[in-house]
């Protein structure tokens, strides 16, 4: 009954990983060629950096994890 049980776990597992690399892939890949030019490579940091900061500290007050 329970034959193959631990390859199909490992097999969802391994759909999972490849599932997550590709939609990072197409969802980074056109910021590529941004990083070329180093006054656009600093925009787009910043834009991600601020974008993961604006995001923090949303939850965290949100969810009352901070005095803020």
């Amino acid at each position: 009954m329970f034959d193959g049980f631990w390859d199909n776990i490992l097999r969802y597992f391994r759909y999972f990983i490849t599932t997550l690399l590709g939609v990072l892939l197409n969802t980074f890949a056109p910021l590529a060629p941004l990083f070329k030019n180093p006054v656009t490579s600093i925009a787009v940091f910043g834009l991600i950096v601020g974008s993961l900061v604006f995001v923090t500290l949303t939850l965290r007050a949100m969810l009352g994890l901070s005095t803020i």
